[in-house]
């Protein structure tokens, strides 16, 4: 895990690769657990066999199943210390290109694009790319941005 202490670091990261997480398999339970908590239970995502009869041939994680991981990808990657705290200011764009198949393995680079200042702080658009194991293309990118605000 890459550790940045404090914003005048982070500033040296700037469009640069943070690292990769881990693999995680996307399994069915986790999929159905994520539709009962957010009530998407579209079929592509939660009937195996009416889902065989689709393109993809079984379920696929929902694509907000797949951006939602990010924190906890994020967290195997990278932390920040020497700030006063952190917030979760949104998304610029979300792109799902290629589909998460069910039992697949997921995981996730960030790459540091872009700082802004703002009061009290710095703004960072952070290139979330997600991956499958043996996957032509990314099926998630995204751009998170996170405010960092300095220690007093």
């Amino acid at each position: 895990m890459l550790t940045i202490n404090g914003i005048d670091e982070l500033r040296t990261y700037e469009g640069k690769e943070l690292g990769v997480s881990a693999w995680k398999t996307i399994d069915q339970a986790a999929i159905d657990a994520f539709a009962d908590a957010t009530g998407d239970h579209q079929f592509i995502h939660v009937d195996p066999e009416k889902a065989k009869a689709t393109p993809f041939g079984g379920t696929i994680a929902h694509g907000l199943f797949t951006i939602s991981l990010g924190p906890v990808f994020s967290e195997e990657i990278w932390t920040m210390t020497g700030i006063a705290f952190a917030l979760n200011y949104g998304y610029e764009k979300v792109r799902f290109p290629a589909p998460v198949p069910v039992d697949s393995k997921l995981r996730m680079t960030a790459t540091l694009a872009a700082l802004t200042d703002v009061a009290g702080g710095v703004q960072a658009r952070v290139t979330q790319t997600y991956e499958i194991e043996g996957g032509s293309k990314p099926v998630c990118v995204a751009e998170s941005v996170v405010r960092f605000y300095a220690a007093a």
